[in-house]
């Protein structure tokens, strides 16, 4: 009997890799540059190989048998509840309709349910085949890969409690340009995550190599949108969109020392590792969140070539 699509070895690899802390951003089940990256450095890290050595695994198969074939199922079941549906939402496109929207929350179960698996709605879809994604009812159970709800990374991240944060605390973060990943690392300068990342299209608007810092901390951020063009003689206008989701900067922002630059999220996390943002660095928004709650007021950010 061949294996279910959840049952494949490599979709697996993938999300244990990311329970470790090392994304490849949205977990499809196929083996590409930002998963050899994120098993590359899962290695390092444990001191299995050293910086730029080839991989000994033949394939992302034997990978798996190596490393996680004793570990707990990483799935869990997750029902369809009314209050999800209730969320949903449906975003205008104009700004202006944007901007009366009371939140920016996900517009369809299958974009809410692939968030919370850190799935492609592709890989979710065939996790789950049959379902007609265009008439879900409150009840349908769905299979996903465990991870924790991103409102859980934020109470893990008070700032308001003296106690650490769940998650491993990041004194160091260094953004590579060249690679477009982001990279935690602890006091003891172990690195705490891995991050595939978005940058900007235009060189232009790169920050330069060089250190900043984190100096503000928001979840869930609304956003300012300035249209690119004003015709001359008119105001410029402004429309200030509310947090969600689907905001442009996702679900958090942590604000540089440099006016305008930050690293937060973005609705669409398939697109994460290629250029496009406006000169900050987007992140899923799972691993914004992730990140938001591994960092403190001022912590270093390097940026690299």
């Amino acid at each position: 009997m061949s294996a279910t699509f959840a049952e494949t070895k490599t979709l697996a690899l993938q999300i244990h890799l990311d329970r470790a802390g090392f994304s490849c951003s949205a977990i499809d089940g196929a083996w590409g540059r930002k998963s050899e990256r994120a098993l590359s450095w899962y290695l390092h890290e444990r001191r299995r190989t050293k910086p730029g050595t080839p991989l000994r695994f033949p394939s992302p198969e034997a990978a798996y048998d190596a490393l996680f074939a004793d570990a707990p199922d990483p799935f869990r079941i997750e029902t369809v509840s009314q209050a999800d549906i209730a969320a949903l939402v449906r975003i205008p496109e104009s700004p202006a309709g944007k901007a009366g929207l009371g939140r920016m929350g996900y517009e369809t179960i299958r974009e809410m349910f692939a968030e919370r698996g850190h799935l492609s709605q592709i890989a979710l879809s065939k996790m789950n085949p049959g379902v007609d994604w265009n008439a879900v009812r409150p009840g349908l159970r769905l299979v996903i890969p465990d991870f924790p709800p991103i409102s859980e990374e934020f109470k893990a991240a008070d700032r308001g409690r003296p106690s650490r944060p769940r998650r491993p605390e990041a004194t160091l973060v260094r953004v590579s340009l060249s690679q477009c990943e982001v990279r935690a690392y602890d006091a003891a300068g172990r690195m705490v995550g891995l991050f595939p990342c978005s940058i900007a299209a235009d060189k232009a608007k790169v920050p330069a190599s060089g250190e900043l810092r984190v100096t503000s901390y928001v979840a869930w951020p609304n956003y300012t949108y300035t249209p690119d063009y004003t015709p001359r003689g008119q105001k410029v206008s402004r429309y200030v969109w509310p947090p969600g989701e689907n905001c442009p900067v996702g679900v958090a922002w942590m604000g540089l020392n440099l006016p305008g630059y930050g690293i937060h999220g973005t609705p669409r996390p398939e697109s994460i590792g290629f250029t496009g943002s406006h000169g900050c660095f987007r992140l899923a928004n799972w691993n914004a969140a992730r990140l938001y709650a591994m960092c403190r007021p001022g912590v270093r950010v390097v940026i690299e070539p």
